[in-house]
């Protein structure tokens, strides 16, 4: 059986501390493409000693990103990852050993890491991201933010796993809360009402939720940083969404 060609699609923006490792990881792929968003670091310094198929792009939204990449693959079949993950050995022996043709897009399980520890419990332990697939069948969603890729066809799972690099630091974890809570309240405050009520009661659920119903209690500390991260992340989105829509009722900016 001949081997399946694959095309590697990567975004960037100022991924100095992890890019290295992440192209390290997929060093076996016939070809990988990068589109950065005018990184201020040494990211496409990093880059260039690995692919020199990188395309430097103003920053429009992860969806607008990734399907800038993916046009520019010439492989039909395509995997995708981010800067923060990584390829394990056995993924790439799957990939490669396999007959893709018998689906047209496989999921991936993601093993997520925190601080330093990988997370069984909050959800994260059974983690699936439609990852590799036929470039000819696939595209993504227009979310602004949990963008992910559709495929028109057969779907599957494989076998092994990346390695995700979620935080380093609880610094890290909190500005990313506040960045992407921004996004996700721009796209969802035309459609979502938001009273007090939603916003007393919905994080504590949302921390219960992870917490004990997922279990997060199994991870310890780290767990319950986890839990309360995502109940943070419902309170900043619910009272953006408010605050979005009373300045468009006062006109406000």
């Amino acid at each position: 059986m001949p081997k399946n060609k694959i095309s590697v699609i990567i975004i960037t923006a100022n991924e100095e501390e992890n890019i290295r490792e992440c192209l390290e990881s997929v060093k076996w792929a016939d070809e990988v493409i990068i589109v950065d968003s005018e990184s201020s670091d040494r990211t496409t310094d990093i880059a260039g000693e690995f692919t020199d198929k990188i395309f430097i792009r103003e920053w429009a939204g992860f969806a607008s990103q990734k399907s800038f990449a993916l046009e520019k693959t010439s492989n039909e079949w395509v995997l995708s990852i981010d800067a923060d993950e990584r390829v394990t050995p056995e993924l790439s022996n799957e990939i490669l050993s396999m007959d893709l043709s018998k689906s047209d897009g496989y999921f991936i399980k993601r093993d997520n890491y925190f601080l330093g520890k990988l997370i069984v419990g909050c959800g994260w332990g059974n983690d699936y991201q439609l990852r590799l697939m036929r470039k000819s069948k696939s595209g993504l969603t227009d979310n602004l933010v949990h963008e992910g890729f559709v495929v028109s066809g057969k779907r599957e799972k494989l076998n092994s796993s990346i390695i995700h690099y979620t935080y380093n630091s609880i610094h890290q974890a909190l500005d990313k809360i506040n960045y992407y809570t921004s996004l996700e309240a721009k796209e969802k405050y035309t459609k979502k009402n938001v009273n007090i009520l939603k916003i007393i009661f919905q994080p504590p659920v949302a921390f219960y939720h992870d917490f004990i119903a997922r279990k997060g209690y199994k991870d310890g500390v780290r767990g319950f940083l986890i839990s309360f991260n995502n109940a943070l992340t419902k309170l900043q989105v619910l009272t953006k969404i408010w605050e979005l829509k009373k300045n468009e009722r006062t006109g406000a900016n």
